[in-house]
């Protein structure tokens, strides 16, 4: 079992047992110290989540402002299903995960002060090749989308939000297949494993830091799957997962890589899915009807 954080200050293997004393003691944070850490690690969790609230709320006043100035006021069950009114909302992920990734950068670093890559752990466990290291995450990640798959074929489920938003158009796909590939993994490995971890394991342990970050980063995907309790489960083992996998290498990049390889693979079926599977007729998703409601409030 590995425990030590990654040092912001130094490469440890350099150092003699002395010097390692004396890094060691600079680089355990106190008693407050901890909670500092924790206090900050969940100030970055809450931003994201509301980042990923408001600034799609935010892509969709302009366009909704347009209907109603175009003398087009649409009644709910038709902005739900207009298309360019659902592509606003995937693509406004893409901004919230960069201003989720900037707070992160901030705090992670103290404004520049530490170097953000090796604070979080962004490397591969001492000893371990790369070659190997990237097989390894491969190998985990095919092995948890076969998990998974077995899993929401055995559970079934109704289509969830996500499956409506991503199957309203080709290019609602692709910008789904974009975000999740190029920005969700970094961004919320950075949060969860790379901030949140470390600060819980120093406060509860690492049983209880697994068990609340898997907790956490499951319960914040409940909103889109909400219909679909195999997605859910899915979801949750993939949590775990990545948690464990975190613990006991000391490491962050193994978690990312594994994260990449999970989301890359689904993103390549959703670009050829339309290729080989009939489209079905998409009913509106019941999220984004709130989300009209609350743009109606807004601008009547």
């Amino acid at each position: 079992m590995i425990t030590d954080e990654p040092s912001p200050l130094s490469n440890e293997s350099a150092l003699t047992p002395q010097t390692q004393t004396e890094v060691s003691a600079v680089e355990t944070p106190s008693t407050n110290g901890r909670w500092l850490e924790l206090f900050k690690a969940f100030g970055v969790w809450g931003g994201s989540v509301a980042f990923l609230i408001l600034i799609p709320l935010l892509f969709a006043i302009p366009y909704f402002a347009y209907l109603v100035y175009s003398k087009r006021i649409p009644t709910a069950e038709q902005l739900v299903q207009d298309k360019t009114f659902l592509l606003l909302q995937i693509l406004a992920v893409i901004p919230a995960h960069l201003f989720t990734l900037g707070l992160a950068w901030l705090l992670v670093t103290n404004r520049r002060r530490r170097p953000f890559a090796q604070t979080l752990g962004l490397s591969w466990p001492p000893g371990l090749p790369a070659w190997r290291g990237f097989s390894v995450c491969f190998l985990v990640a095919i092995v948890l989308l076969g998990v998974g798959a077995v899993i929401t074929n055995l559970m079934g489920g109704g289509k969830t939000d996500l499956d409506k938003l991503i199957e309203s158009s080709y290019q609602a796909r692709l910008a789904t297949a974009v975000v999740a590939v190029l920005t969700a993994p970094l961004v919320e490995e950075v949060i969860y494993r790379g901030m949140l971890y470390p600060a819980l394991e120093r406060v509860t342990g690492m049983g209880g830091a697994i068990a609340i970050v898997s907790f956490l980063f499951a319960g914040v995907h409940v909103y889109q799957y909400w219909n679909n309790v195999g997605v859910i489960l899915a979801i949750t083992i993939l949590s775990i997962t990545l948690t464990a996998v975190r613990a006991f290498s000391g490491r962050l990049l193994p978690s990312v890589v594994i994260h990449l390889v999970f989301n890359g693979l689904q993103s390549l079926y959703l670009i050829l899915e339309p290729y080989y599977k009939k489209p079905e007729n998409v009913q509106p998703a019941p999220a984004l009807l709130e989300l009209y409601q609350s743009l109606h409030h807004l601008l009547f």
